[in-house]
C-alpha cells in the first residue's frame, strides 16, 4: 500500500531561534520512500542535516524573529501487515544482552525506574518472563491509564501518570517502558505517523503518535499500549530512551505554537 504522510505547522519567535527539528521519516525506512521527502519553510531558511547518536535524521536551522511555518512529508510504500508478534519470543538474562541495548535499561528524565522498581515487581514479577509478561503489562497500561487530550502535559512523566491515571500515548508509552526496565527487560520510545488504516477512523484530529519497541529473543518488537491492537502502516520518525530524546521541534529559546496540522493516511491505488 501507499501511505502519504505530512506535518504543517508555525510557530512564532520573539527572536532569532536556533532549532533542531525531527520530522523526517527514519533512515530505515528511507528505501520505502516513492520520491524524495519533501520539508520547507516559509521563509526559506538554510538547513543542515545530521543523525543523532541514536540514528534519528535531524534538521538544524535558526528561526528567524516573527512567523514561521515548517510543512514537509511523502509517500511511502507499506507492506500492509499487522504488527509481528511471537508469543514464543524470550527475554535475555542481562549477561546475554547485546551491549547496545543496555542504554535503553536505564532510568530516562519521563521513566523514573528508581520510583516503580517494586511497583513493577509486585504487578508482573510472577508472570512468566517473555512475551507474556511484556503483553501482560501492555494489557495493564491500556486498562489503567485513561486516554484525554485535554490532560495532555509535556512534563508528566511515568509516575506521574501512574498516580494521575490519565495522559495522551505519550505517557501510556512511558509508563509501560518503565515496567519493562524495572523488570530489566530493553524497550526504547518511537514517535513517529500511525493513521486510521484498516481501523475506525477516530474523531480526534490527526496527531503524531507514540509507541515503543521491545527487545525480545534477537530483534526489537513493536507494542503499542495505548491502542494495544496490532496495527497497520506505522511510520517510524524517532527512537529515543523516551520522549525526551525525541522532540518533533526542539528549540533553544522561547516559542508560541500557532498551528499544528499532521496527515497520515493511506492513498488509493488505481486497479
Amino acid at each position: 500500500m501507499l501511505i502519504r504522510y505530512g506535518y504543517d505547522f508555525t510557530m512564532s519567535f520573539p527572536r532569532p531561534t536556533p532549532l533542531v527539528c525531527l520530522v523526517s521519516v527514519h533512515p530505515d525506512r528511507e528505501s520505502h520512500l516513492v520520491a524524495p521527502e519533501r520539508h520547507e519553510t516559509a521563509p526559506d531558511l538554510p538547513v543542515s542535516t545530521y543523525r543523532d547518536v541514536f540514528g534519528n535524521r535531524c534538521r538544524r536551522f535558526v528561526a528567524p524573529a516573527g512567523n514561521l511555518r515548517m510543512t514537509g512529508g511523502g509517500l511511502i510504500r507499506d507492506n500492509g501487515r499487522l504488527d509481528h508478534v511471537d508469543p514464543a519470543a524470550h527475554e535475555h538474562p542481562v549477561e546475554a544482552l547485546p551491549h547496545d541495548t543496555l542504554v535503553f535499561m536505564l532510568a530516562s528524565r519521563y521513566c523514573e525506574t528508581d520510583l516503580m522498581t517494586q511497583i513493577a515487581w509486585d504487578l508482573f514479577g510472577s508472570i512468566a518472563p517473555g512475551w507474556a509478561r511484556v503483553q501482560a503489562i501492555m494489557d495493564f497500561v491500556h486498562g489503567y491509564i485513561t486516554f484525554d487530550y485535554a490532560a495532555a502535559r509535556s512534563t508528566r512523566t511515568a509516575f506521574e501518570a501512574w498516580q494521575e491515571r490519565r495522559g495522551v500515548c505519550r505517557d501510556f508509552a512511558h509508563l509501560a517502558i518503565t515496567f519493562c526496565r524495572c523488570l530489566n527487560i530493553p524497550v526504547r520510545y518511537v514517535n513517529g505517523h500511525l493513521g486510521d488504516i484498516a481501523v475506525p477512523v477516530g474523531p480526534d484530529p490527526m496527531d503524531y503518535a507514540a509507541w515503543l519497541e521491545v527487545f525480545l529473543e534477537d530483534r526489537w518488537w513493536t507494542f503499542d499500549p495505548r491502542n494495544n491492537s496490532r496495527r497497520v502502516g506505522r511510520i517510524v520518525i524517532a527512537r529515543g530512551r523516551d520522549a525526551a530524546d525525541v522532540p518533533l521541534v526542539n528549540s533553544f529559546g522561547q516559542h508560541l505554537l500557532q498551528s499544528f496540522q499532521v496527515v497520515t493516511e493511506e492513498v488509493p491505488q488505481a486497479a
